[in-house]
């Protein structure tokens, strides 16, 4: 039985979704980039378009999905499993909680996730299939919406009608924004609005959360800081914070063998202090660069950063850039079993093809309380939109938040 924000690992190339519902209810399923959007309206599959590619829907009481893994189109990155309630006046909280299960093709249950906590909610995505590098996996993801079929749709890119309005939330502004150029506010505003849809698609708009950035300084990335890609990452990490940080900062570290806690970055100094910190050797403001070293070694780091982590405070989120390395398995794993029982959510990110090590393992790592840890690789991330950059970045957090919720090492 999953629990809310658990995953598993499907080891099947053809699995069935199916659920026992106490009220009427409807299943379908949307098939999304890594942006979270549907590629077209055919992306969506429900009872007047029962089949997309690799995806049928099968009728009956109550109906399933058939997914065949193998025939899913390579740009689709997750399939989300949704219920509607037959009956568009009713609410899940007045039902017992819906169950959706996950089998092969002979009948035999793989997973089963029993949604709890739903209220005032006519629409919920159950749970979704996602891809992890070549292999798939299933999420416990049971986030519901309250506005309803039409809201959650449009959320993911599928045309209901030419008067539906763009969904509303709340986008955060931070008083330093003041002092950009109109230019730099213009472009802050376009990924502020992306990061605030990605946040809200997940349920967790509104949150706030420390957000910590770490970069690597080691030699095997010198070109990518001469040619200030790590700039523009720091650039990039800017919004999130505006989101979810309280007063719109990022707390930055880098490191090798040895690590440096630099100076927060806010929203208008940003560019001062990329051209400040971001260096390899010399000595910058005090720090001895030389001093940290040339080559890798994360347990430092890793173990200074998740010292500022105590049980009871709130969130937190590590945006953790490295170009590889990672040798010590043991240790980072058994570091990340101890991180699990602590608030925070540990984001890797991959510049560049190189060995991960560990990194690679994360979600079948077991030990943990939850799955507080996600990586992806990003060969070139200056090619890597903002929407797939900031859906990568945020979604496991968000899923991470709820599960961390449900076992109590986050207040709900």
């Amino acid at each position: 039985m999953l629990i809310k924000g658990q995953n598993g690992a499907l080891a099947t190339a053809r699995v069935v979704v199916s659920f026992h519902s106490a009220a009427a209810a409807d299943l379908s399923a949307l098939l999304v980039t890594a942006a979270g959007k549907v590629r077209s309206d055919a992306d969506f599959v429900f009872f007047n378009q029962p089949t997309a590619p690799g995806v049928e829907l099968r009728t009956g009481t109550p109906a399933v999905l058939v997914v065949s893994l193998d025939e899913v189109p390579a740009e689709i990155a997750q399939l989300r499993a949704v219920l509607t309630l037959a009956d568009a006046d009713a609410t899940f909280g007045q039902f017992g909680a819906p169950v959706v299960a996950v089998g092969d093709d002979a009948g035999n249950v793989l997973y089963e996730y029993r949604i709890e906590g739903l209220g005032t909610e006519s629409v919920v995505i159950a749970l979704e299939l996602y891809r992890r590098d070549a292999d798939w996996k299933v999420r416990a993801v049971g986030q519901g919406y309250a506005g309803g079929f039409a809201d959650l749709v449009t959320d993911h890119g599928v045309s209901v009608d030419d008067e539906a309005p763009p969904p509303v939330f709340e986008i955060r502004t931070v008083p330093d924004e003041s002092r950009l150029s109109l230019k730099k506010r213009e472009r802050l505003d376009m990924r502020k609005r992306v990061v605030a849809e990605v946040l809200h698609t997940r349920d967790v708009l509104g949150v706030r959360a420390r957000v910590i950035l770490v970069i690597d300084k080691t030699s095997s990335i010198s070109k990518q800081y001469r040619n200030k890609v790590l700039h523009r990452v720091v650039d990039r990490m800017i919004p999130i914070a505006t989101q979810l940080d309280d007063d719109g900062s990022l707390e930055a570290y880098l490191y090798a063998r040895d690590y440096a806690k630099l100076p927060d970055i806010s929203v208008a100094d940003s560019d001062r202090w990329a051209d400040t910190y971001l260096h390899l050797t010399g000595k910058h403001e005090g720090i001895d660069y030389d001093r940290l070293g040339m080559r890798n070694d994360e347990l430092p780091i890793m173990g200074s950063v998740m010292n500022t982590f105590y049980p009871g405070d709130g969130p937190a989120l590590v945006l953790f850039f490295t170009d590889g390395g990672f040798a010590q398995k043991r240790e980072i794993a058994e570091l990340m079993r101890k991180a699990s029982r602590l608030p925070a959510f540990w984001q890797f990110v991959g510049l560049g093809k190189a060995n991960y090590g560990v990194l690679r393992n994360l979600d079948e790592m077991d030990g943990r309380a939850v799955d507080n840890a996600g990586f992806f690789t990003a060969e070139d991330i200056d090619r890597m939109d903002d929407a797939e950059l900031y859906q990568r970045l945020l979604g496991e957090f968000a899923d991470w938040l709820h599960a961390a919720r449900a076992a109590g090492i986050v207040a709900s």
